[in-house]
């Protein structure tokens, strides 16, 4: 299965971040993770290096039980045997996270052909599941997640207690260990100072709001990730809905600021998208934040209207190929300094808008 590790190091999009899907202009994709345990093992944290062997081990037959349920490819792919470089692509196109691919030793991944399916193995816990859709599709991506924990418990015992629910490494994932998260694009309440009250809402109603990649990362772009917090005592379908609800009023908050923007200010918002694709048109030298902070600029005037000399999409292939990581691996080069990096960015920025 090297050719689905190769499609993911090397192409800049996944079809979950197409685009596409509803509200797919402010919402680029839901993701549902589910956290299990193996009940015969102890948890990482507390595993010896042999048991964590094992259980690398019994999991090995994940991708086969997998595919011949529902005629996907998947790969097994065990990140010691990744080069750092590869590894860090991984975490910017949002297959595994940081943490995972921090200390590789004894850690793996599971991918599907189309890596709308991804299975952390002895991150914080044995499996971390997480499956992906474009847009605000929650629903879809849980029916997802659901069969392929269904297939994975019918072949491993996992940690489960009737009255408690799944058991976890970390107490605030007890229960029915699922997190439901949003990726949202959020210029508008940005530039209109109205993303902190957001942020309180959103955690007065059992939300929390973070950056590009998850826990500890900065809101880079406007773009940030919303999910719920607490998962015991909770059914999977109530939060789906709750985090579902709150994401829609989100939505159309970000519309509104949309409106304001266009109707109130129509001139000052027209001159800095268009300064701000002039910069990325022409620009010899762009840093990663930078470019995030201009493309989302760029991307707003494009849905409102006011930029049509570029499509929704390249903002989306840009957000994958102007990070670090992946532009590293794109050069071919063993190695770029942060001139040559900032030099390769803006070169790539200027052929993907002038071929639109």
């Amino acid at each position: 299965m090297d050719h689905i590790l190769e499609n993911l190091l090397s192409e800049p999009l996944t079809p979950w971040l197409s685009g596409s899907g509803p509200e797919g202009e402010i919402v680029l994709s839901s993701r549902i993770r589910l956290a299990r345990n193996l009940k015969s093992q102890p948890f990482p944290g507390r595993a010896s290096t042999a048991k964590l062997g094992e259980i690398m081990a019994e999991l090995k037959a994940v991708p086969a039980e997998l595919m011949a349920d529902d005629g996907h490819d998947y790969a097994f792919v065990e990140l010691e045997g990744l080069s750092t470089l590869a590894r860090y692509v991984l975490v910017e196109k949002h297959i595994v996270s940081p943490n995972h691919v921090a200390d590789p030793k004894n850690r793996a991944l599971i991918v599907r052909d189309d890596a709308s399916v991804s299975i952390m193995v002895n991150e914080e816990d044995h499996l971390r599941l997480q499956c992906l859709e474009a847009g605000l599709n929650l629903t879809e991506a849980f029916t997802k997640a659901n069969t392929v924990d269904d297939i994975i418990e019918s072949k491993h015992g996992l940690a489960f207690m009737e009255h408690i629910g799944y058991l976890t490494s970390c107490p605030t994932n007890i229960g029915t260990g699922l997190r439901a998260s949003v990726m949202v694009h959020l210029p508008a309440l940005s530039l209109t100072k109205q993303m902190g009250t957001m942020v309180a809402i959103a955690t007065r109603l059992g939300l929390t709001v973070r950056g590009l990649y998850g826990e500890g990362t900065e809101a880079t772009g406007n773009i940030f990730q919303i999910s719920n917090q607490v998962t015991l005592g909770r059914s999977e379908q109530d939060i789906i809905n709750n985090l579902n609800s709150v994401v829609k009023q989100i939505v159309d908050k970000e519309r509104m600021a949309r409106s304001l923007l266009i109707n109130e200010t129509p001139d000052v918002l027209a001159d800095r998208v268009w300064r701000a694709y002039g910069v990325l048109r022409y620009a010899q030298s762009l840093s990663a934040s930078e470019a995030l902070a201009l493309l989302s600029e760029v991307r707003l005037g494009i849905d409102l209207g006011v930029i049509d000399e570029a499509l929704p999409a390249v903002f989306n292939q840009l957000l994958v190929t102007t990070r670090p990581n992946f532009l590293q691996n794109l050069s071919g080069k063993v190695a770029l300094n942060q001139a040559e990096s900032n030099k390769l960015r803006a070169k790539l920025v200027r052929l993907s808008l002038h071929g639109n």
